[in-house]
């Protein structure tokens, strides 16, 4: 099979790719591409809606999206789009913009925040920085999704029961929603038909998850609006989709609009390149594959380009399409060649078809959504194995439900970068003695039985030594010779773990050096990296703070033992 054409981070798939895939695969190709469809059009319709634009912007991005990364994305199998995680951020940013809810003015803030998500992604790609999406620790990017879930059900409340509310945060939509019931604002009829739909999909999924629920469940509201009427009892439905697909053209917005903007896509490139990239190497370990997560990431920009100039917003993979379509026998982007077209068809000659899909039947889509968005399996996890990080996870939820989703992701961001300087800032260290009959030294306080060498302390420092941490490490090395039993002749430091040290750090110990000295205790490394040593020559520190080091642990007792006269028995001379 011939290969892509290949430039810098980007690849160009030939035509030739698609052309010599099996029979078996185009026939799956083709049984995918249906299902996907049958997907594409309500989720694109409902997150355009959540993303705070006209439903029909979700099926010209899908359009674009899946085109796009069909000719440049190296996945075979990965298929992008309108996403649940990226449309609250979207709405955030488009109201911090627009004020008067013009849907004109609307659709240029999504397009030019596209744009300039694109243009993050395509540079991060381009530069080979796609390792910044592995910044947000597991727990925190769970609470942050948990957190966008939970603000997506809020936002949707009054859909659902057939009126509007507002609020920027989901304390004040609740609010909204509950004086809106209390003042007698729910539509019965509307409500009952947005539950229905909910219920629908819930239970196909449990009950033939083979079945494309989300479809069945949006085509029976369709239909029952029109054989009941339901609009003559107040159901608010999409209305005539406008005919034909838009001509590209760059997104009319102010500069002075710019600045905020910016800071938006900031964050819609991190959530987006940390959700395609995990997507991206899951499946291609399924697959047997292997991708380049930097050329990933620069065929997302790309299709977040496009996007942006066809009256799009910007988008992210999509798990459950390209889940539906591996399912159901996908195996090339021919699987998105063919969605795009089937929804081009319907917006250029099908418009009529979703004339009558009811707002509330997509309020319960993105309602399903948020429940599958939802990770309380991750929740339960945490709380067994480390409590320290559900704490995490569930402060980066708060975040979002009370502070919003724009300044959430930085709370989201400042608690995983927070968590990783705690854990290098006070880090786990342990005195080390000798267990019979087990080769090395071990944590006296995992091993009790271990056998100290007299008079010498082996310590471990499980972190590199840098400024934050340099004064905590002086500070635990004369606790641990306070909390000596016997009279300590020489401290080692068993430096394996060490895997730098800053200019701070090599200050606080040659102080430290010069103090041991002086209450007649030396001081020595084993195992130190070359990288740390050849720091220690830079500082000029090398002949102070590498004197009486050993290659090894046990040369260092060895060293020691002969130095001192010292009456010792390893285990294996027993």
């Amino acid at each position: 099979m011939s290969q892509p054409i290949a430039w810098g981070p980007f690849r160009i798939r030939r035509l030739a790719q698609w052309r010599d895939a099996t029979r078996r695969e185009v026939v799956g190709d083709l049984v995918a591409g249906l299902s996907v469809t049958a997907l594409a059009v309500p989720y694109g319709m409902a997150y355009a809606q959540l993303a705070g634009v006209p439903a029909v912007n979700g099926l010209y991005t899908t359009v674009v999206a899946m085109l796009a990364y069909a000719v440049i994305g190296p996945s075979r199998v990965l298929l992008l789009g309108p996403d649940s995680a990226l449309a609250p951020l979207i709405a955030a940013a488009v109201a911090l913009v627009v004020s008067d809810g013009d849907p004109a003015e609307a659709v240029a803030v999504a397009g030019m925040l596209a744009l300039m998500t694109g243009v993050i992604c395509v540079v991060v790609g381009a530069v080979r920085l796609g390792a910044l999406a592995e910044l947000l620790s597991r727990p925190v990017q769970v609470g942050y999704l948990n957190g966008l879930a939970i603000v997506m059900v809020a936002s949707q409340l009054g859909k659902l029961a057939g009126f509007s509310t507002d609020g920027e945060t989901v304390p004040t939509q609740v609010d909204s929603f509950i004086q809106g019931v209390d003042a007698g604002e729910v539509n019965g009829t509307t409500l009952i038909l947005g539950l229905g739909v909910l219920v629908t999909i819930l239970v196909l999924n449990r009950i033939v998850p083979a079945v494309p629920s989300v479809f069945v469940a949006v085509v029976g509201a369709i239909l029952a609006v029109e054989v009941l009427d339901l609009t003559d009892r107040g159901v608010a439905v999409v209305g005539r989709i406008p005919t034909g697909f838009p001509a590209p053209a760059w997104p009319g917005v102010g500069t002075g609009d710019l600045w905020p903007l910016l800071l938006a896509s900031i964050g819609l490139a991190w959530v987006t390149l940390t959700d395609t990239t995990a997507l991206s190497r899951g499946f291609a370990s399924r697959l047997g594959e292997r991708v380049e997560p930097d050329a990933e990431i620069a065929a997302l920009g790309v299709a977040n380009l496009a996007a942006g100039v066809f009256q799009g917003f910007p988008v992210s993979a999509s798990t459950s399409r390209t889940s539906t379509a591996h399912a159901t026998g996908g195996r090339t982007q021919l699987v998105g060649v063919l969605c795009a077209a089937l929804v081009l068809l319907l917006l250029v000659a099908a418009g009529g078809l979703v004339e009558h899909l009811p707002d509330t039947a997509l309020a319960a889509v993105v309602v399903v959504a948020a429940l599958h968005l939802f990770d309380l399996g991750q929740l339960s996890r945490l709380a067994r194995v480390r409590r320290s990080e559900l704490l995490l996870c569930l402060a980066a939820t708060a975040g979002v439900v009370f502070v919003g989703v724009l300044d959430g992701i930085v709370i989201a961001v400042f608690l995983s970068l927070a968590n990783f300087i705690r854990r290098v800032w006070r880090p786990y260290d342990a005195v080390l003695g000798r267990v019979d009959y087990r080769r090395g030294y071990h944590d006296i306080a995992r091993h009790p039985d271990a056998r100290l060498v007299p008079g010498l302390i082996l310590f471990r420092f499980d972190a590199p030594l840098f400024f934050a941490n340099a004064e905590h490490f002086a500070r635990r090395v004369r606790e641990v010779i306070a909390a000596s039993d016997q009279p300590v002749r020489r401290f080692v430091v068993t430096a394996e773990p060490i895997a730098d040290i800053d200019t701070t750090a090599a200050e606080v110990l040659v102080d430290l050096i010069a103090e041991l000295r002086a209450d007649g205790i030396e001081f020595g490394f084993a195992e130190m990296k070359g990288p740390v040593k050849d720091r220690m020559r830079d500082y000029g520190i090398d002949d102070i703070v590498l004197q009486r080091s050993q290659p090894t642990v046990g040369r260092a007792v060895a060293s020691y033992v002969e130095d001192h006269g010292v009456e010792w028995s390893d285990w294996s001379d027993a």
